[in-house]
């Protein structure tokens, strides 16, 4: 610190003589920082050129490189030349690489300044016919390893050909697998995994365990990419899987898939085919078939019809209700088990609406014939009792300046006698037997030659 402030007093004292002077102050006395700065400057990384060459030392860097090119065949037309420790290169080579392959060596060598590279590029025919040199070194290694590719090849086609024998024991699988979709889907991967392993152990016994972990990479890429495109296909199927391992539904059951009716022909793996009550085909993706509502109509035997009528305001509803009830009793196709039964849903302005009940089983009667036959009996009894159904009122209001209109039936209508309503006529036998036309078009349909082995549909499965 005291060396310091002395250099500081110092400079005070001379600055004004050295102005005077128009010498500069820190030529004579630099500074600290100056001279810290100067310190810590780092030394130069190139190397420092000697100010003479040693004897012989031009002619042993020649030695030296030459004995270098001389091991490589690349270089054998590629003259080197020393002088003051630069080097400098000429002659031919076969391509651009090699040239500066040639540099870089030369430039290595201990002593060398530099490296004036004047090797070309060797453009004769005869020179670049080389390559008929290598394809006859490839064919040579090729027949060298063609019995250990054969070998590969033979041990790969095993492998193949046992995954195919023991897939091709269908009696082990189809007892195994609950159906025949899945006993073919387990085939289908055994085949797959063994055919995969002979391949594995193929290239492996080649050595090219870098090939296969790039074609296994490549499928893995292939496969996301078709997963994604084919997510669609993919679901359809994953949905056929399961849907013929819950078995929701029996052939020619009667169903409601969400807004889609008809009966059960057979499922497929792709498709739920459905005949719709007026005889047409109607195939259902399965997809849409997993993720739908369904209503079986034909698992429960016994199904509930109803109807609603409605009576005048002023009459007494719990008389029509008890006549109702009484007359579905009556009919031979309507259960006593459960019993028939009324309801009052709704009393309107001028009617009261009433909801009648009734079962039927619909092994021996036909659902929409019961309900249509009820609905008549039931109409024609109330009517005979008194019962007004009524149709809709409508009142009209008309100002003074018109003559008001008569209320109810002209003179001439009121005077003509009423038609008489024609009568029911006397009690026959109706036939409700349930309709056969679709059932039969069914059974014809799953009987046809070729299309029973494509059914995943099992009865001796329980449904789900």
């Amino acid at each position: 610190m005291t060396a310091i402030r002395l250099v500081q007093w110092l400079r005070m004292l001379l600055l004004p003589v050295l102005c005077a002077l128009a010498v500069p102050a820190h030529a004579l006395l630099p500074s600290v920082d100056t001279a810290s700065s100067e310190a810590s400057e780092p030394a130069s990384s190139e190397p420092v050129i000697e100010q003479a060459q040693d004897d012989g030392d031009d002619e042993r860097i020649a030695q030296r490189i030459r004995g270098i090119f001389g091991e490589l065949p690349a270089f054998g037309s590629v003259e080197v030349e020393v002088s003051e420790g630069v080097v400098t290169l000429s002659g031919t080579a076969p391509d651009a690489d090699t040239i500066a392959r040639a540099e870089a060596i030369a430039g290595r060598v201990s002593g060398v300044v530099t490296v004036e590279n004047a090797v070309e590029r060797d453009l004769s025919v005869e020179g670049n016919l080389s390559i008929i040199g290598k394809i006859s070194e490839l064919i040579d290694s090729g027949l060298a390893g063609f019995p250990l590719f054969a070998l590969a090849i033979a041990v790969a086609l095993v492998i193949a050909a046992v995954g195919y024998l023991i897939a091709g024991l269908g009696f082990i699988w189809d007892r195994i697998a609950p159906n025949a979709f899945l006993a073919d889907l387990i085939r289908s991967a055994i085949r797959f995994v063994f055919v995969i392993g002979g391949v594995v152990i193929a290239l492996d016994m080649l050595g090219a365990a870098a090939l296969l972990g790039a074609v296994l990479g490549g499928a893995g890429v292939i496969g996301i990419a078709l997963g994604f495109a084919m997510r669609d296909t993919i679901e359809n199927y994953v949905a056929s899987l399961m849907l013929s391992l819950r078995q929701p539904f029996r052939p020619n059951d009667h169903v409601l898939i969400d807004s889609l009716e008809g009966r059960v022909i057979r499922l497929t793996s792709r498709a739920t085919v459905l005949m719709t009550l007026e005889g047409n085909h109607l195939r259902i993706p399965n997809a849409q078939v997993f993720k739908a509502v369904i209503l079986n109509y034909t698992r429960n035997p016994q199904r509930r019809f109803d109807f609603e009528l409605g009576i005048d305001a002023d009459d007494d509803p719990r008389a029509a209700m008890k006549l109702g009830t009484q007359v579905l009793e009556q009919l031979g196709f309507v259960l006593k088990d459960p019993a028939p039964a009324a309801r009052i849903t709704k009393v309107g302005d001028s009617n009261i609406a009433i909801l009648f009940l009734g079962w039927v089983d619909q092994d021996e009667a036909d659902w929409y014939k019961s309900r249509s036959l009820a609905i008549a009996a039931v109409k024609d009894a109330l009517e005979d009792a008194g019962f007004a159904l009524p149709e809709p009122i409508y009142r009209l209001r008309f100002d003074g300046r018109t003559d008001p209109l008569p209320i109810g039936r002209s003179a001439s209508v009121a005077e003509t006698k009423p038609a008489e309503k024609p009568r029911p006529a006397a009690h026959v036998e109706e036939d409700v037997r349930p309709e056969s036309e679709i059932s039969e078009l069914v059974e014809a349909e799953r009987s046809s030659d070729g299309e029973q082995a494509k059914d995943l549909l099992d009865t001796s499965r329980p449904v789900e």
